[in-house]
């Protein structure tokens, strides 16, 4: 196992160094050719370090990373209308939001590192006795119980929603954008090209770009809110799989962003496959005293709902494509 974390390790680490200092040493507009290649380089190294997963522990252990990873891809579409709107808000450089996005991922890394971990162990603590229910031994966790009725709640919540999102949203007045403020309250008017800090008349300013940074931060805290129940109800005491699929998938969302960015609109339908999703793994939870269900099968399941839900967004929504136009900054020497 320990082999296993070394690979993950040092295969995040070299990406994440070479997306930094050698795809990106310079700013510029990623365009849809860099972007879906850039995706399919994540999904590829997924499904690579899955067939390791497979080689070394086994058929279960990759379908629990299969079904973790995918669950994570397909619960992070929200994230991506709510980068659209952040960026559109704050009219972003489009040479800046690799850079926005980037900065993001370590504090990503590190909550999701906590959430999973100590939800391992929550869960651990959280055992009720074991007792009889119809000549059948049942274990109940008070955990995946909450879990439970959480995602029940929150699939009819998708399957019901209008699923609209709302384009005049004023971001900078969201936690984020408050926390910058509060320790930073003066704030140029106007990017400062990718500085996140400048000098004027000797105080130091915070640009927009900071509170650009820490607003995708805090939504991507309440995603994670949102999506680690489900991925917990996959495998509970497998803290490894749950976290290396979730970091697979996150980190393939930042390029998966700039691919879709200008027909993400034409998904839309992808929220009645995540209600799906969502009910199916909490009817799991809910039935796994009594009855449980094989990881292939889930897998088979969530795949299947993945792959319609995503044929029927695009044969339902008619293709359009609309870009707003974004101020550039001005550029200090």
């Amino acid at each position: 196992m320990l082999k296993l974390e070394i690979v993950f390790a040092v295969l995040i680490v070299v990406m994440l160094l070479l997306d930094l200092w050698v795809f990106n040493k310079k700013n510029h507009e990623i365009k849809s050719k860099e972007a879906l290649t850039r995706s399919l380089v994540w999904i590829g190294l997924a499904m690579l370090f899955s067939g390791y997963i497979y080689w070394e522990l086994g058929f279960e252990r990759f379908s629990y990373f299969q079904s973790a990873y995918w669950v994570e891809k397909l619960l992070s579409v929200d994230n991506l209308f709510v980068f659209i709107m952040v960026f559109g808000f704050f009219k972003v450089p489009k040479k800046l939001q690799h850079k926005v996005l980037f900065r993001g991922i370590i504090w990503a890394l590190i909550f999701r590192a906590i959430f999973i971990f100590a939800g391992v162990k929550l869960i651990e603590l959280t055992y009720l006795p074991e007792f009889l229910l119809f000549d059948h031994p049942v274990k109940i966790n008070l955990l995946l119980t909450i879990f439970w009725g959480f995602l029940i709640y929150a699939g009819i919540k998708s399957f019901f929603a209008k699923h609209e999102h709302e384009e005049n949203e004023n971001f900078s007045d969201s936690a984020g954008a408050r926390v910058v403020k509060y320790f930073f309250p003066r704030v140029t008017d106007t990017f400062e090209w990718w500085k996140f800090f400048v000098f004027q008349n000797g105080l130091r300013y915070a640009t927009p770009l900071l509170i650009v940074v820490w607003v995708i931060e805090f939504s991507d805290l309440l995603f994670a809110v949102d999506s680690i129940p489900a991925i917990f109800v996959i495998a509970p005491n497998d803290p490894f799989i749950l976290y290396s699929s979730n970091i697979f998938a996150i980190l393939g969302l930042r390029s998966l962003y700039f691919l879709l960015a200008n027909f993400i609109d034409r998904f839309k339908y992808l929220s009645y496959g995540i209600a799906v999703i969502l009910t199916f793994i909490g009817t799991k939870m809910l039935i796994s005293p009594l009855f449980h269900i094989p990881a292939k099968i889930s897998l088979i399941v969530l795949l299947s709902v993945l792959v319609l839900s995503v044929i029927v967004s695009l044969c339902m929504t008619p293709a359009h494509h609309h870009q707003e136009k974004l101020t550039e900054p001005r550029e200090n020497n």
